[in-house]
């Protein structure tokens, strides 16, 4: 499905990608996880053309994306929820939730975004700006569902988000995965990670330097001190 081999970056005169290596198969969910800093929100970009690559190549279903322009990648399938979410905060939360899509819109593809986040449909006249982060977010994933992809990236889903609405998140989250989208996300939040992923990849310095399944990192706690600064204990079975 996606495919990324020695991708490098770098802005300004300052390397922030030095040859990363991952891979996304058809319906997999994979995190990429690391300290604030260490590139992994660069890595997203430099992937979909919205940060100049300096080397590598990134093949999505078999196609080299070096010399497409980002804005084509929607209508070959890839949906991105940045890291803010991309709200325009004017625009009503219909105008946003509509706003990819050419032409009339799909009724049951809005019935179905109706029914996963119904919080959406009480505030569709609101502007968007004024719901919470959480329904934001909800508005961000939506929106981006509403485009059909075959792989969506997500940026921090759940970055200041309420605790009472990361399950939730989490939860559809999950549920787009079981519709066989493959799913590329970057967590600060490690028990999320690892209840959504099959599969990680730890990065440090824009380098990756572990790759692993989630099963295999939670046996692993001194790899994840040493590259997330946090105590496996605080994730103790979130994996079933």
């Amino acid at each position: 499905m996606l495919n990324v081999t020695g991708l490098t970056a770098q802005i300004g005169k300052i390397p922030v990608l030095r040859g990363v290596d991952l891979t996304v198969n058809g319906g997999d969910t994979v995190a990429l996880l690391g300290r604030n800093g260490v590139g992994k929100t660069s890595t997203l970009r430099a992937i979909l053309g919205l940060l100049r690559r300096t080397g590598g190549s990134v093949v999505y279903d078999g196609r080299p994306l070096n010399d497409v322009a980002p804005h084509k990648l929607a209508s070959m399938g890839i949906g991105y929820v940045p890291q803010g979410r991309g709200i325009f905060p004017l625009l009503t939360v219909e105008e946003n939730l509509l706003l990819t899509v050419k032409g009339a819109p799909n009724r049951n593809m809005l019935e179905e975004m109706f029914v996963r986040f119904p919080r959406i449909q009480e505030r569709l006249r609101q502007p968007a700006g004024t719901p919470s982060g959480g329904e934001q977010q909800m508005l961000a994933i939506a929106r981006c569902l509403m485009l059909e992809p075959k792989l969506i990236i997500l940026d921090e889903p759940t970055e200041g988000i309420m605790p009472k609405l990361v399950s939730q998140i989490r939860h559809e989250i999950a549920n787009i995965a079981k519709r066989g989208i493959s799913v590329l996300l970057v967590e600060q939040n490690l028990r999320t990670a690892m209840r959504l992923a099959s599969r990680v990849y730890l990065m440090e310095r824009g380098r990756i330097v572990h790759e692993g399944t989630s099963a295999g990192l939670q046996t692993n706690p001194e790899i994840v001190h040493r590259y997330l600064g946090v105590s496996l204990k605080n994730v103790k079975g979130v994996i079933q």
